[in-house]
């Protein structure tokens, strides 16, 4: 019993990008002028920041909205088992939505798509189509899920989702990245709704975004950031949330040691066996993700 506990625990990080800057036509993310570094970001850069940490497996989630980028990640992610999972950039009710589902879907590393508040998008354009809430009941049907992220409103909005789609999994990004509202009946709603949300069957959240500049200031300290868990902790509790680096777009705020550390050392507090549930246990049931290398769990 002593040796399980002390034994390396294996991390899946279930929020990375991958691109490459070196291609003829380019990247639609990140700009070429940024704090993010303007250069590949490939499995094999991956590996290097993050097994020092014992990450064994990590889920790529969208930063393009090119169609093709759909194969092109997938093709990647399969060269290297690191990878089990593509979350992809689709539109749901979009044209020819159902046949692209359908063709990037075959690939079991492929396990759905992000859609919220990017690219020039609004879900709150988009819940009034019948066509996209029967997208999402595709996706749903072919066992595929929905990230999203977006401002507080986002809440309400996917309790929408959930009630038109009840069988979809969805899983929330960057929580601890918002800010309080400075009106305190909107903010009381958002906490109304998102609570509300957590109690959903299959609706996780990503401890992600923990670190961010406040001020001109990024603190690394677990006192500094331990409201913003705290809340997460409160709200979803411990089989409902999941760690995600958010690499390389973290390191806009610190590089991977300072981002996962803070996380591990609040998780590690509350005893091994919750951590091994936002490490990596609570990513399957998030993700539906299969083990492709023997040092992966599950």
């Amino acid at each position: 019993m002593e040796a399980a506990q002390n034994a390396p625990m294996p991390i899946i990080d279930t929020h990375i990008h991958l691109f490459d800057t070196t291609r003829p036509q380019g990247v639609p993310w990140p700009p070429k002028t940024g704090k993010i570094p303007y250069k590949p970001t490939l499995p094999a850069d991956y590996r290097k920041v993050s097994a020092p940490h014992g990450v064994v497996g990590a889920i790529y989630v969208e930063c393009s909205e090119w169609l093709e980028d759909n194969q092109w990640v997938l093709d990647v992610s399969e060269k290297d088992t690191i990878m089990v999972g593509v979350v992809g950039d689709l539109v749901p009710g979009g044209p020819d939505f159902k046949k692209h589902l359908a063709r990037f879907g075959k690939n079991p590393l492929y396990r759905g798509i992000r859609y919220g508040y990017l690219w020039g998008r609004k879900l709150s354009d988009e819940l009034p189509k019948p066509a996209f809430i029967d997208g999402l009941k595709a996706m749903a049907d072919m066992g595929l899920g929905l990230d999203s992220v977006g401002p507080h409103q986002l809440a309400g909005e996917l309790l929408r989702i959930k009630d038109k789609v009840p069988n979809l999994r969805i899983v929330v990004d960057h929580l601890p990245n918002l800010e309080p509202l400075k009106d305190a009946g909107a903010q009381a709603k958002w906490e109304r709704e998102l609570r509300e949300l957590a109690k959903r069957p299959q609706v996780f959240a990503k401890v992600s975004e923990v670190l961010h500049n406040r001020n001109g200031h990024v603190a690394y300290d677990l006192a500094s950031n331990r409201a913003a868990i705290d809340h997460l902790w409160d709200t979803f509790g411990p089989d409902r949330l999941i760690f995600g680096s958010d690499w390389p777009n973290s390191e806009q705020v610190g590089n991977y040691t300072q981002v996962i550390s803070v996380v591990k050392e609040y998780f590690m507090a509350k005893g091994r066996e919750t951590a091994e549930k936002i490490f990596w246990k609570n990513s399957m049931a998030a993700y539906e993700w299969k083990k492709r290398d023997a040092r992966q769990p599950g």
